[in-house]
């Protein structure tokens, strides 16, 4: 236990380090400053795409209607994460004799849950089993997500055959959606990939099936995630509400390409009257839903949050400036991505 402890506290480190090596040259690129100016031109080369990106600019390039790949990895990744936490978590955290009362929940959300102290009081703890069914919560969260975007990626957009993005730009959505599922369940991972490896050993040992494994308990399954605390379903509603309106304002950029005349428009609808990118918008509420429901106590879940709100902040600016250039028409009241702020 205390091995699978320190390996935990790697990972999650590991993990913040990625983080914070890619915000920070977001942030310094972002600063308004002459001297600075280098880097945010080269940052802003590497996350130009489709209509942002200059036509002079096509050399290490692939065709946006690779964003495809991004949601295939992410939905296959977040599904065996899922599914191997949750099978972990009904074995080995089972929540039908624990009460989580007020005063559990608020020893927990208040640094019971913090990852230096997960080798402690593992297998009993109440602590711990409520904190084992929270990544399950956090994860399935995730699978809503990254489903609707594979969905939307190749239904709803009509990426143009000419459309395309920097390499430097796909191979960090590649990384982001295999960090960020990985991120949610830091605090038991390890766990959950040496309890999973034990698993498969006995089935290769003794031949058992897969089936008899799983059971057919189905509401044994469920009826944890029932007892987990406020904090969880605030921040899934919070995640809905953003989740909602960018499948919303995806929609609209959609019947924007089907209708193909060559030109491009501007947007109107839903949080397309307020911002210029409503669903990067959409996306930061997303993911703070997710930093809710994570009760707020996971660093590592802070900085996935503040990277995301990064990196889209800086992506909606680049594309505030195109709108700008692009219609001497466009509505000056429109912010970036946060209304009436930036």
């Amino acid at each position: 236990m205390e091995g699978d402890g320190r390996m935990e506290v790697g990972l999650a480190w590991l993990l913040r380090a990625a983080w914070i090596a890619g915000t920070l040259p977001i942030l310094v690129a972002s600063i308004p400053s002459s001297r600075l100016s280098p880097v945010h031109g080269v940052l802003s080369g590497f996350a130009s795409r489709g209509k942002t990106l200059q036509s002079s600019s096509q050399k290490l390039t692939v065709p946006q209607s690779f964003f495809s790949h991004f949601y295939l990895v992410a939905v296959v990744w977040t599904t065996i994460l899922l599914l191997a936490t949750w099978y972990y978590a009904y074995k080995m955290a089972p929540l039908d004799s624990v009460s989580l009362d007020y005063s559990t929940i608020a020893s927990h959300l208040t640094g019971g849950s913090h990852i230096l102290s997960l080798h402690k009081s593992r297998s009993t703890s109440a602590q711990h089993r409520y904190r084992v069914w929270r990544p399950v919560f956090l994860l399935l969260l995730m699978e809503l997500h990254v489903m609707r975007r594979l969905y939307e990626t190749l239904y709803v957009f009509n990426y143009s055959s000419s459309a395309r993005m920097h390499i430097f730009g796909y191979l960090t959505g590649l990384f982001f959606y295999i960090a960020a599922p990985l991120s949610l369940c830091t605090c038991c991972a390890v766990e959950v990939f040496n309890f999973t490896a034990d698993q498969v050993a006995e089935i290769n040992v003794e031949g058992r099936d897969l089936l008899s494994i799983t059971g057919s308990d189905w509401w044994g399954y469920v009826k944890p995630i029932t007892k987990l605390g406020w904090f969880e379903w605030i921040g899934a509603a919070i995640f809905i509400w953003g989740w909602v309106h960018q499948c919303r304002c995806h929609a609209i950029l959609g019947s924007i390409r089907k209708e193909r005349t060559g030109e491009y428009r501007i947007p109107h609808g839903d949080w397309f009257e307020l911002v210029s990118s409503p669903h990067y918008l959409a996306e930061m509420v997303i993911y703070a839903g997710l930093l809710v429901a994570s009760g707020a106590a996971d660093f590592t879940i802070w900085l996935l949050f503040v990277f995301v709100v990064a990196n889209l902040g800086f992506a909606a600016a680049e594309t505030q400036r195109w709108y700008l250039h692009k219609f001497e028409d466009y509505p000056r009241k429109r912010r970036a991505c946060l209304p009436y702020i930036y």
